[in-house]
């Protein structure tokens, strides 16, 4: 009876025009089975899906079906995280995670703000779930963790596409010691400094916006290059008959491609340096009336809110009630003191949602200008090339407004009404460059004040706020090259983007070099590796034993705590501790740990003469979140190495459990190159493979292509798609 009701709905399905249906008249059963009717998915040869839906929702529909054929499992965890309920799967020590989620949005709150949505984003919000859901009904092999179904409110906790996002930099330690005491005896911890940077995802990525100039075909190219956790997103194309046609990477969950590109427009994301989190120290008044704060010559209540969060235990769940607390600066985080800390951050979900899918849809730089001045892009900055030749680069996006005779790098006096944020900066006084007579834009989580060399913005036109980060070794890196570039094609931009030298490496063994004319080299092995160095160009392959020495070198001075901690005051940088092992450490103490770094590495290998592709390695053992890695298990020899060391074509990685051998994590993820004109075309890199599945042919189908940098065409137009499909089906009929 049932096949016969489902028969018959889908033939009345088919009969009617889109215009003849009420789709918000449908039971969820039968919307499912609507909108898969008005979905087709693709599958070319790389297992990458190419959506086709007559509606912007089917498309969204189709989408999320396809994502949760791939990785289910990141695309549940991906929410359960964002929602606030950690904990109920991984136990106490995720509760804070959970309270941080609830302290910027609630439930209660998030249903508000879908309710409060347009109409067009509550439809794809609506089809974001019932994708999910279908699959799951389809799937009933599939169990979830958590999440049994999924609500169409449940975007909004995830608007923005950074793995994290802003939230993650608001520390959950602080928050602990904090709110801690409100099921503890213990006392409120006095902390000093900053928030603590704490994410999953790597602060690197490059984005290169080549003009028609430096192309051999004379059209603009882009390069996508984030440097993201590997097998945080996925590949997928999305196609409607209502004008959306976009390519490139989703993190899971997300109902829009996030770095990517259309017939028209690419657009690339970087991590910004701009301030978009401050925190306001809050005068706490408690009287008859409760909890208020100082706020110039009047006394404001204090927002209060219980939360009752669920958690893991041995036996079963238990739970915690807290009472939030919010001031008009935003939720209290900690305490410093007898100071209460209110944590102020981007959070406009609807706005941040429009931006983040309309964005796809932009076909000019008019057009995306306007999509940028909705100003809830906050922790990225965006590289940008288009089909008429244009080329820009927008350093943030939300960028508060600040009375600059405050420090916004330590918390200010939440009682002055002059520390408040002014509303945001226009677009137009932001930094950003358009159509440099470089012919080229670069960022690679640098300073702006280089983006396009001697035509770049200059720093004493903007506040101090609106940039942090300093020029780096990526971007260093980058510059001369992008320079010297002519006549690029999509092949020639690969190889600029994967070029091998290191000038991390050049300035460290050089200061090694410096202390062995300046101090005795003790044992023949080191003045034979110091022998061989010399010879070294400073490039990275595979059979590279120089680059093996200078991670022992670099590894062992990390091990050795003798780089300060802080410099000036402040956390030393990146570039400041390569300055302190090249130059500022005396000759004697380079030497000493250079020897021990050879010592290391002949226990580890049984000969210091080790090729790099025997040390640094590939591995992908299954669909975990995080990779249990075995020395004994197959891997994939790697020639790429860190961004620390200025790598554009970043490798960074971690040892697993006892492992002798150090593996991919993070770094090039996924990857494109494209070139506009009267048509797109653009070859893309996805690190080991599209599904999460390892019995899936598609688990590491790229993995060797990876190793090797060898990239795969896209599949754009439709007659190109048809042409490497492998599997044609509608959501619910693949089997």
């Amino acid at each position: 009876m049932k096949k016969i009701t489902l028969l018959l709905l889908s033939l009345w399905i088919i009969s009617c025009s889109n215009s003849e249906i009420n789709i918000d008249s449908l039971t969820e059963q039968e919307r499912w089975n609507y909108r898969a009717e008005n979905t087709e998915i693709i599958r070319d040869d790389f297992g990458i899906p190419h959506i086709y839906g007559k509606t912007d929702a089917d498309a969204v529909f189709g989408m999320l079906y396809a994502q949760c054929e791939d990785d289910f499992n990141r695309v549940e965890r991906n929410y359960i995280w964002a929602i606030g309920r950690l904990a109920e799967v991984e136990g106490e020590k995720a509760l804070y995670s959970d309270l941080r989620a609830n302290l910027y949005m609630t439930k209660e709150e998030a249903i508000k703000n879908y309710n409060k949505s347009p109409k067009w984003l509550q439809d794809l919000c609506i089809a974001f779930a019932d994708g999910i859901n279908f699959y799951l009904k389809n799937h009933p092999e599939v169990q979830p963790k958590l999440l049994t179904h999924f609500e169409p409110w449940m975007p909004m906790y995830f608007s923005e596409g950074s793995i994290g996002g802003d939230i993650e930099r608001v520390s959950t330690r602080k928050m602990s010691d904090f709110y801690g005491i409100q099921n503890s005896s213990k006392q409120t911890a006095v902390h000093n400094g900053l928030i603590r940077l704490k994410d999953d995802e790597p602060r690197g990525s490059n984005g290169f916006a080549i003009a028609g100039e430096k192309t051999k075909s004379g059209k603009a190219m882009l390069l996508i290059n984030p440097h993201t956790s590997f097998f945080f997103r996925g590949e997928s194309h999305v196609v409607s008959e209502e004008g959306l046609d976009a390519y490139g990477a989703t993190t899971w969950g997300q109902f829009f491609i996030y770095q990517g590109f259309n017939e028209k427009t690419g657009w690339m994301h970087t991590s910004t340096g701009t301030d978009i989190i401050d925190e306001f120290a809050e005068t706490i008044v408690k009287n008859e009336k409760g909890l208020h704060y100082q706020y110039g010559e009047e006394l404001r209540p204090v927002d209060s809110l219980k939360v009752k969060l669920n958690y893991k235990t041995n036996t079963g769940l238990s739970s915690k009630d807290f009472t939030m607390y919010r001031t008009h600066h935003g939720p209290i985080t900690h305490a410093e003191g007898d100071k209460w800390i209110a944590t102020a951050l981007m959070w406009s979900p609807i706005k941040a949602l429009k931006q983040s899918f309309t964005r796809t849809k932009k076909s000019n730089h008019q057009e995306f200008y306007e999509m940028m001045n909705i100003r809830t892009n906050s922790s990225n900055n965006t590289v940008y090339a288009d089909a008429d030749g244009t080329i820009a680069y927008y350093h943030g996006n939300f960028i508060p407004k600040r009375n600059e005779k405050f420090d916004y790098t330590k918390p200010v006096d939440g009682s002055n009404p002059e520390t408040d944020w002014n509303g945001l900066h226009d677009l137009e006084d932001n930094i950003f460059v358009k159509n440099p007579p470089t012919n080229w834009i670069q960022n690679c989580n640098s300073t702006p004040f280089t983006s396009a060399a001697e035509f770049s913005p200059k720093k004493e036109d903007y506040p101090v706020y609106m940039s942090s980060y300093p020029e780096n070794f990526r971007g260093m890196h980058a510059i001369p090259l992008l320079k010297e570039a002519e006549n690029l094609t999509l092949d020639s931009l690969i190889d600029l983007a994967y070029d091998p030298y290191l000038p991390g490496a050049e300035k460290l063994i050089k200061g090694l070099f410096e202390a062995a004319k300046k101090s005795p080299v003790k044992s023949t092995e080191a003045k034979e590796a110091i022998t061989l160095l010399k010879k070294w160009d400073f490039r990275v392959s595979v059979n590279s034993i120089e680059m093996t020495l200078a991670q022992f070198y670099i590894n062992q001075y990390y091990k050795s705590g003798k780089i300060p901690r802080m410099t000036g005051g402040k956390r030393t940088s990146r570039l400041g501790r390569f300055e302190y092992m090249s130059v500022l450490s005396s000759p004697k103490e380079r030497l000493e740990i250079f020897e021990l770094s050879l010592q290391k590495l002949t226990a580890d290998f049984s000969s210091w003469k080790t090729p790099w592709g025997e040390f640094n390695r590939y591995q992908r053992n299954d669909g975990k979140i995080t990779q249990d890695f075995n020395d004994n298990k197959t891997s994939i020899p790697v020639g790429m190495a860190s961004g620390t060391w200025g790598a554009l074509a970043s490798f960074g990685t971690r040892f697993g459990k006892d492992t002798k051998r150090q593996y991919g994590t993070s770094g090039n993820s996924f990857v494109a190159v494209v070139e506009f004109g009267d048509k797109v075309t653009a070859k893309t890199m996805l690190a080991g493979g599209q599904s999460g599945n390892p019995d899936s042919p598609h688990f590491d189908d790229q993995a060797q292509r990876y190793a090797d940098g060898n990239f795969k065409d896209v599949a754009y137009y439709k007659e190109d798609v048809l042409k490497r499909a492998k599997k044609t089906y509608h959501p619910g009929k693949e089997k």
